[in-house]
């Protein structure tokens, strides 16, 4: 532990933004998934900006996209984790992993319903 003095304010802010920002170059330098995801996202993003009518139709397209993103970096941090604490085969460390997995692919699921809602209504 360090007897530094606790940043506040901007300084603390500045200090998040710069950390966050390190985190996404590190996914998307690490993760074959990650990349796609951001991929997939400079597509849907823009997309569901246009095909949304109203703006909560926009915010739902867009925010069920942003949503895989997010579960994939949680994700990421999970399967980070368990490595960083060993690479041996160990039950709960693929039990870990494999729950993040399935958090993103509910994530699609999020994301695959709210638009097929949003663009074609409710069948």
């Amino acid at each position: 532990m360090t007897d530094r003095p606790k940043l506040v304010g901007f300084n603390r802010l500045l200090l998040a933004f710069v950390n966050s920002w390190k985190g996404f170059r590190g996914a998307l330098a690490a993760e074959a998934a990650f990349r796609q995801e951001v991929l997939l996202a400079s597509v849907m993003i823009p997309l569901g900006a246009w095909l949304g009518k109203t703006g909560i139709e926009k915010a739902l397209l867009i925010s069920s996209m942003l949503l895989v993103l997010i579960v994939e970096l949680l994700n990421t941090g999970i399967e980070t984790v368990v490595d960083r604490i060993g690479l041996e085969r160990h039950v709960l460390s693929g039990l870990a992993k494999d729950v993040g997995s399935t958090a993103v692919l509910l994530s699609f699921t999020v994301l695959i319903v709210t638009w097929g809602f949003v663009l074609f209504g409710p069948v």
